[in-house]
């Protein structure tokens, strides 16, 4: 019976092109999720930037606005702000009121309109709970779980023909999380997580692969 060769510590030694490789891996990961940034914010400003620029004076574009990027989205931030201020007041709440008015008469469009500020409405006011809790659902079937977003209690009809008391959830689309599914599920078969929200999108975007940290209360 012949005796296995036994292995040396420089068997055991990464290749050169071994730890090429991890170096490789490694510096992808930090420099990805940077240069993703990057790219996505610098992409934002370039957006907003042009369509600033049609609304701008041909002298001040060819001078300052050419020369410093950004200066489009400064001036829509700034643009926004005046606007709401003036709409705090007597005069544009009025002038608020009567374009909406005008806006809910236009057919489809009053529709498109109604929607999106019912929706920003909801989302934006601070005492909404929109978004703010994260749960697993039972779905699409028995013992088969999905995240899901708390986006409020059921109300109207959807409420008065169930039994239980029912919960609006929303269940994102890997690794698009602005698509998904509204589900009404009954408070009491919900799973709620100790997760952040922001938590709860990474993991859905990355498929699982990026798992949030969590430590289990200790019990007293």
């Amino acid at each position: 019976m012949s005796e296995q060769p036994i292995k040396t510590d420089a068997s055991l030694k990464p290749t050169f092109f071994a730890r090429i490789r991890g170096w490789f891996l490694t510096g992808l990961l930090v420099t990805a999720p940077i240069m993703l940034t990057v790219y996505i914010t610098w992409l934002f400003v370039d957006i907003i930037d042009g369509w600033v620029t049609e609304l701008l004076p041909p002298a001040f574009r060819d001078t300052i606005y050419s020369s410093i990027p950004g200066v489009g989205l400064i001036i829509g931030a700034i643009a926004i702000t005046i606007v709401g201020a003036l709409a705090a007041g007597f005069f544009g709440r009025w002038i608020i009121r009567a374009g909406e008015s005008l806006l809910n008469r236009m057919p489809i469009i009053g529709k498109i309109y109604g929607a999106v500020k019912q929706i920003l409405e909801t989302v934006l006011a601070s005492q909404s709970d929109a978004f703010r809790e994260v749960v697993l659902v039972e779905y699409p079937r028995k013992d088969v779980w999905v995240v899901g977003f708390v986006t409020g209690t059921s109300k109207g009809e959807v409420q008065s023909t169930t039994p239980n008391e029912t919960v609006n959830v929303f269940v994102p689309t890997t690794p698009n999380p602005t698509s998904g599914f509204l589900l009404f599920c009954p408070k009491n078969e919900l799973k709620y997580l100790e997760m952040s929200v922001e938590d709860a999108v990474k993991l859905v975007v990355s498929g699982g692969i990026v798992t949030p940290p969590y430590e289990p209360k200790k019990e007293k």
